[in-house]
């Protein structure tokens, strides 16, 4: 009798584990994640299935933290996975390594293949950028109206110099349409010639999601721009065609408008340190003009002949008048600077320009009133024209006057001549209220 080993559980399912791992040791399965879960510890468990069949997967928190999308039940993904056995329970399972939603890959390749072209092109040159410029007096922001983005910008931007005037174009920042509304919007801003600044931005998301960003044609309309383009798209993480062809990237929407404008209140901040060492400036001028007078006064005490006394009295005096033409100089310069600072300070007030944009609005409703008014006047001349008209060439109308119209009564051909109709035919007559059927007795053709 042959002896046969016996395996206690704990072997066999370690031995088909190692088995498992060693002949199939990463391989690549694609199939819908289901019965997700994700325990306190930071794992997740999940299925991968197909229409035939399913298997039980686990990916690790180490692993899960280098994925760029968070995975839900129901998305189509790929993962890279060693096949393995969990021991305990004898359950056949994949271990994930890495995870990616399905055709990601096809994009990431186009997403490297167009950054090459255009990085060959020149695009990227940093001799080609539009310098941002400091102190914009308008700033245009082209995203989506209802994502956050639009609501972190503008929190920035109000927080930072909020008299700056913001004027938002807005777009599908995903989907077919958004690479269209993109360019229309770059292209419209241009035209417009509104803004001195264009923040170009979205949330963060997949690759799919941020894809409108690495079209060709949006790339090549932020090249065309004559207007600088800071991009902020996605997360500090995400990098997308636009952010290479910009004037400016910033890593998120937020960034973007903190590098659009100047920060209000460090600029007064510095405007009066700059007053401040004006003074010291003037301050220790005087003194030193001050200890200059004093030595000579006492040089002019130690001298006894009375010409050279005269001589250096008449000296200092020239001194004197120069020294206060000097401070007095000074004193107007640092005086106009300082009521210039102030000037450009109080222009950009935003209480004037609230004022100006509502009278703006009032003349607006306006006009607009008005030319509603008069485009239904002209409506409803034109239908009463169109009804005259059409009651005129009505046929009913011709009836009313008394005439009929005789037809074949199968057919409803019109009868124009009685040369058509024979003995025992049947016929329909129309008034111009009600209609009889007759049959032709006696035909005559006068």
């Amino acid at each position: 009798m042959i002896n046969k080993k016996i395996y206690s559980v704990s072997e066999l399912n370690k031995e088909t584990k190692d088995l498992l791992s060693n002949h199939f040791a990463f391989i690549q399965v694609a199939g819908e994640i289901s019965n997700l879960s994700q325990p306190s510890s930071g794992h997740i468990y999940f299925s991968l299935k197909d229409k035939k069949a399913q298997i039980r997967c686990a990916m690790f928190k180490s692993q899960l933290r280098r994925l760029s999308f968070s995975p839900s039940n129901g998305k189509q993904v790929v993962i890279s996975a060693q096949v393995s056995l969990y021991e305990a329970r004898g359950d056949y399972q994949l271990i994930a390594d890495k995870m990616q939603q399905a055709g990601e890959g096809d994009l990431q390749l186009a997403f490297e293949q167009l950054k090459t072209k255009l990085f060959n092109e020149g695009l990227f040159d940093q001799s080609t950028k539009i310098a941002i410029p400091k102190f914009p007096k308008h700033i245009g922001v082209i995203t989506s109206p209802s994502g956050a983005a639009i609501h972190d910008i503008l929190s920035v931007l109000k927080r930072r110099f909020p008299a700056i005037p913001v004027v938002i174009y807005p777009t599908a920042v995903q989907g077919e349409e958004a690479k269209l509304q993109i360019c229309q919007a770059i292209e419209n801003a241009n035209q417009q010639k509104l803004v001195d600044i264009i923040i170009l931005a979205r949330g963060g998301g997949s690759i799919e999601d941020l894809w409108s960003f690495n079209e060709e044609t949006v790339a090549r309309s932020i090249v065309k721009s004559k207007i600088p383009i800071i991009s902020g798209v996605g997360h500090e993480v995400d990098f997308t065609i636009a952010d290479f062809v910009a004037d400016l990237r910033a890593p998120t929407p937020s960034v973007a408008a903190e590098n659009a404008v100047p920060n209000q209140l460090s600029l007064m901040n510095n405007l009066l340190a700059i007053e401040q060492q004006l003074q010291n400036i003037v301050q220790r001028q005087l003194q030193q003009s001050q200890q200059s007078i004093n030595w000579l006064n006492k040089r002019l005490q130690q001298q006894h002949l009375g010409q050279q006394y005269q001589r250096l009295a008449q000296t200092l005096d020239n001194l004197e008048t120069k020294l206060q033409h000097l401070i007095q100089t000074r004193i107007k310069q640092d005086i106009h600077s300082l009521s210039k600072q102030s000037f450009l300070l109080q222009k950009h007030n935003p209480a004037n320009r609230i004022i100006r944009h509502r009278q703006q609005l009032d003349y607006l409703t306006t006009r607009l009133n008005n030319a509603i008014n008069n485009k239904i006047d002209k409506l409803k001349t034109k239908q009463s024209a169109l009804v005259h008209t059409l009651n005129a060439v009505s046929p009913l109308a011709t009836l009313e006057r008394g005439y009929s119209i005789t037809s074949e009564l199968e057919s409803s051909s019109i009868i124009c001549s009685s040369e058509h109709l024979s003995i025992n035919d049947t016929i329909k007559t129309r008034f111009a209220n009600g209609s009889i059927i007759s049959q032709i007795k006696e035909v005559t053709h006068e």
